[in-house]
This record gives structure tokens, sequence and C-alpha cells, in this order.
């Protein structure tokens, strides 16, 4: 299990935290949100996905991954 931390803007609420989680658990990925640092902590299989797809998925949500 590999594990990453992304910088990611745009998040200002708790429905934020909710979207961002909810699309990574979409995707098989364990996430938590931390959102007064602007960070997103993922744990994933590397087999199954890739730290591009977790980038999108989040910016699907219309957030930034920097």
């Amino acid at each position: 299990m590999a594990n990453a931390v992304l910088n990611v803007e745009g998040m200002s609420c708790g429905h934020c935290v909710n979207s961002v989680e909810k699309a990574l658990g979409e995707i098989g990925v364990s996430g938590k949100v931390d959102l007064a640092g602007k960070k997103v902590s993922v744990d994933y299989e590397e087999s199954k996905v890739t730290i591009e797809a977790i980038k999108a998925a989040i910016e699907d949500q219309g957030y930034d991954v920097v």
C-alpha cells in the first residue's frame, strides 16, 4: 500500500471534505482531508489505481491539486 499527501486548493468547508472523500472512495482510495492545511492524505494500492487517477478524481470535484 502506498501513501501520498496532496496539496489541494479550493476547499473551504465540510461539504468540500465530504465531496473529496466520497470521490476518493468511489475509486477505491482511502483519503483523509486536512481542511486547514489544504492537504489530502491518501492510501492506495498502486496496482489498482494511479496517483494521476487520484488527482483527477479530486479535480473532477472542482478543486485544484497543486
